[in-house]
This record gives C-alpha cells, structure tokens and sequence, in this order.
C-alpha cells in the first residue's frame, strides 16, 4: 500500500477520532468502519487481494488484541473499531507496533491522570480489587469497577490511539 496515503490516513483518522473522543466521549462508527474500508479498497486497487488480506488480517489482529480490554469493561467499543481502522491501513507489522506504542502512551496519560487527580491510591486500591474479583469469579467484568461504573478520571483513549499511531508512523 502506499505508504505517503496510508500516512495521511492515519493521521486525518486519528486527529477526527481525538476531536470526536474528547468532545462527545464517543468516536463515531461512520468514522472507523469508513477508515476501514478506505484501507481495504486501496488495499485491493494497488496491490490485489493479496494485499486486501493482509489489511483485513491487519484488521482482525489489531481488534482482537484490543478485544478482551473491551470484554472486561475497560474500553469503549470506538477505541476497539478505531485501532482496527488505524491497523488495516498499517499492516500486521504495523498493528504490533501500534499496539505497543498504545499501550506505553495509555499508561504513561493514566499515571499523569491519577496523579494529578490525588487517585493514585484509589487506583491501586482499585486494581487490587479487580485482580482478587478475577481471582475468584474468572475473567469477566467487575459490576463496580468499569467504565460505565467507575468514579475515577476518564480518558479519552482516542489521544493514546493517535500517539501510538504517530510513534508507528514514524518508527516506519
């Protein structure tokens, strides 16, 4: 895929997803199923369907790596769709490091956060708590500790998403 057009993709995607999590705390489904298939029609116009398959595979990684931090209530469905977007314009290889780069920046905006709320212990307490409910009850998600649930600070995951796929971009 052309990578001067995958760039500005991920980019223009990335920044409207930033703009639409921070304003409405919701990125909307028009704009990640329509990075998604942008990327897999000029997947499949420059490069065949060899190349449609690796986005679609590209896709499919990138949701399911994502996926289990929805299932356990930890993510929006949005941040889950917008990181399989970003991922069938990036490629499998792409997705790995997206995925990596996410999660550093994800955590770094949660520390700051905590911190500067005065959460820090709450959040610990918190993940405590979660670790035990796990312990006991299996993998699922813990009826107080959620996003729909929780009382602690919110992020807009979207700024995490778009710093990862800048780190990628550039790391490419």
């Amino acid at each position: 895929m052309n990578m001067e057009l995958s760039t500005i993709a991920v980019v223009a995607v990335s920044i409207a997803a930033c703009i639409f999590d921070l304003r409405t705390r919701r990125i909307p489904n028009a704009l990640t199923f329509g990075a998604a298939m942008g990327a897999w029609v000029v997947a499949l116009a420059q490069g065949g369907p060899a190349a449609l398959g690796w986005s679609t595979a590209a896709w499919l990684l990138a949701t399911l790596l994502f996926f289990p931090a929805f299932a356990l209530g930890g993510m929006g469905a949005g941040d889950v769709k917008l990181i399989g977007a970003l991922g069938a314009w990036l490629g499998p290889l792409g997705v790995i490091y997206l995925a990596f780069y996410t999660a550093l920046a994800g955590g770094v905006m949660a520390l700051v956060a905590v911190l500067a709320r005065g959460y820090l212990r709450e959040a610990f307490r918190n993940l405590y708590l979660l670790l035990m409910y796990w312990r006991v009850q299996g993998l699922r998600p813990h009826p107080d500790l959620s996003l729909e649930t929780s009382r602690g600070p919110r992020l807009a995951y979207a700024i995490p998403i778009a710093a990862g796929a800048l780190a990628t971009l550039w790391r490419q």
